[in-house]
């Protein structure tokens, strides 16, 4: 299987790189990939699997960070304009996008690949030492790039999809491939599993490109996912006149400040790790007017799901505390949200099993340490929750620039790894 599996993925190559160069040009933020699950869609649909999209995806109330009306029509009108005859892209209308693909073939077990697609809120480089940039294929979109990698991502789902189809006979069960909107944030995955789609599913498998310095191709698993919890805090009070009658007004900044300082207050938990980070703050709209408006954006984190609680607990407890010291309203938004995850040996020693058929290079040890927060955990936590197993495996290659940053490119060599991969493992579970 092996080898034909090897000499298939080597020929699709071509049309890997394609497809993520497509993505990376017209690269779409989260709730805003609407030319992104127009194209997945359809090539799932010509692949023959049974495409879900939009309502159907999607619990609505559990999608977090939605932009503006304004950002998400322009979005959207720009992919209609491109696609006028798309019959996916009315489904997706107003923050509904993703994609799941869906192929059953008896009644063996569920196995589901998540992929995130969105990018993020950077403005790409412009000059040629920058890949994208010096080969045409930088994004066209103002201040959105994949600085993450998620357009790779997008195509080794889409070669997955078509690699499995290759090998449709040897399925025996049910493969799920979602294509998942709005990772960035963590903002997206929890309103698929609320929708209950990972409630059957037996097997999981996740995946991120990353750079590493070692010599090696996968890591089989990741631990370490802080969980995190982000919110947006408005204190509203009163204006009034700076000097002529600053007694009548109710200052919103002076909320927000001892809001602030008394964040990076709270006492750190003993049984690991906690964070808490003000990124954004704003208040009032001239020096001689008491402010009536203000806003922070709070992100906490914790390395257990119970001591981000603690934490973000602490910090809506700070606010409120804030706001009644000043004689000020307030109230908050939950822009996104993840649990921490450990992923499941017995799919670590599967990874490593496959890859090293492969002619991989598999590094040492199980885990990789994120370190950061991911909202695949709510997805590998529901499939655990329910029996299940699943790991979020690390692929490997090299990298210019940091993640997040506007030079951000990686090898497309990484590509076939990641369809090779995937492909084999759920090959190597119906076999």
């Amino acid at each position: 299987m092996y080898s034909e599996l090897k000499k298939f993925v080597d020929g699709i190559e071509e049309e890997l790189i394609y497809n993520r160069r497509d993505f990376h040009k017209n690269a779409e933020s989260g709730w805003n990939e609407y030319r992104t699950s127009a194209i997945i869609a359809k090539k799932l649909e010509e692949l023959g699997y049974e495409v879900v999209v939009g309502e159907d995806l999607l619990d609505l109330d559990s999608r977090m960070g939605l932009p503006d009306e304004e950002e998400m029509k322009h979005f959207y009108d720009k992919a209609l304009l491109e696609f006028p005859n798309s019959k996916y892209l009315p489904l997706m209308k107003d923050g509904k996008t993703g994609v799941m693909g869906i192929y059953k073939n008896g009644g063996g077990p569920v196995i589901a690949m998540r992929f995130d697609i969105d990018a993020l809120g950077v403005e790409e480089d412009d000059t040629d030492e920058h890949i994208p940039f010096k080969c045409n294929f930088a994004s066209i979109n103002e201040n959105v790039a994949h600085a993450c990698g998620h357009d790779g991502h997008a195509s080794i789902g889409l070669g997955v999809a078509k690699t499995l189809m290759k090998f449709k006979d040897d399925i025996k069960g049910t493969v799920k491939l979602i294509f998942q909107p709005a990772e960035e944030g963590v903002r997206g995955a929890k309103s698929i599993v609320e929708k209950g789609h990972l409630d059957d599913v037996k097997y999981f498998l996740g995946s991120h490109i990353s750079g590493f310095e070692e010599d090696e191709d996968i890591i089989p698993g990741s631990d370490g996912a802080l969980a995190t919890t982000k919110l947006d805090v408005t204190f509203t009070g009163k204006a009034s006149h700076a000097g002529g009658s600053p007694q009548i007004g109710k200052n919103a900044a002076m909320g927000m400040a001892t809001a602030i300082l008394n964040l990076y207050a709270i006492p750190r938990h003993s049984k690991g790790a906690t964070r808490i980070n003000v990124g954004y703050s704003q208040a009032g709209t001239g020096r001689n007017v008491i402010p009536e408006t203000a806003i922070i954006k709070i992100e906490t984190r914790g390395e257990t799901t119970e001591i981000n609680d603690y934490v973000r607990n602490y910090a809506l407890r700070i606010c409120e505390s804030a706001a009644n010291m000043h004689d000020l309203e307030w109230n908050y938004k939950l822009m996104g949200e993840a649990s921490s995850m450990i992923s499941d040996k017995s799919m670590m020693d599967r990874v490593r099993s496959v890859s090293e058929k492969l002619g991989l290079k598999v590094s040492k040890k199980d885990f990789n340490n994120l370190g950061g927060s991911e909202d695949v955990s709510y997805m590998l936590s529901r499939v655990q929750e329910k029996g299940g197993v699943g790991t979020f495996l690390i692929i490997t290659t090299k990298t210019y620039g940091p993640a997040h940053n506007r030079r951000f490119d990686f090898e497309e060599s990484v590509l076939k790894k990641g369809v090779l991969v995937f492909s084999a493992s759920v090959l190597d579970i119906f076999n």
